[in-house]
């Protein structure tokens, strides 16, 4: 049995997930993208892989920077997620006039505002089909105020959690 690209996509649509928008700075530059495909691998050390489509024109931004940082963006961040989507026409430096940004550890853009924030080094990239596969060391750590985080569920956006206790 196949299982067809819109069967696998329609599936997948079931699968909520935490928007994230991913940034790098260094050599080749700063930016970023907004990704869905981010998950713990291990605790040991502390590993997130991040999925970043190869025709991406950020792909080899990443790679040569060689650092990135997974920002989980809370219910209210909709604006910030669509601007690193490219929604709107914004490429590179201008998706960075949505937020305050400031730098932990490896100097990849981390947003102030973000749900959490983890901000890691790239220890290794798998090419899987169409996608980069990079696996992320986690150097530095930063926790938002707690409350709603932002998801992605039947390609939509809908806020899941509570909201802070006053």
């Amino acid at each position: 049995m196949t299982v067809s690209r819109e069967e696998f996509r329609d599936a997948m649509a079931r699968l909520g997930a935490a928007v994230n928008v991913v940034t790098s700075a260094g050599p080749a530059g700063r930016g970023g993208f907004t990704a869905s495909a981010v998950c713990s691998v291990t605790d040991d050390p502390p590993t997130l892989l991040v999925c970043l489509n190869r025709s991406s024109s950020g792909n080899a931004l990443f790679k040569a920077n060689g650092v990135l940082c997974v920002n989980t963006l809370a219910a209210g961040q909709r604006p910030i997620s669509d601007a690193f989507a490219g929604l709107g026409g914004l490429a590179g430096e201008q998706r960075f006039s949505f937020g305050d940004w400031t730098t932990l550890a490896t100097g990849a853009p981390v947003l102030d505002s973000a749900v959490v924030s983890f901000d890691c080094r790239i220890a290794d990239v798998v090419e899987k089909g169409t996608h980069s596969v990079f696996f992320a060391e986690i150097q530095a750590i930063r926790q938002g105020q707690p409350g709603r985080a932002l998801i992605w569920y039947g390609r939509g956006y809908h806020p899941v959690g509570h909201d802070a206790l006053a």
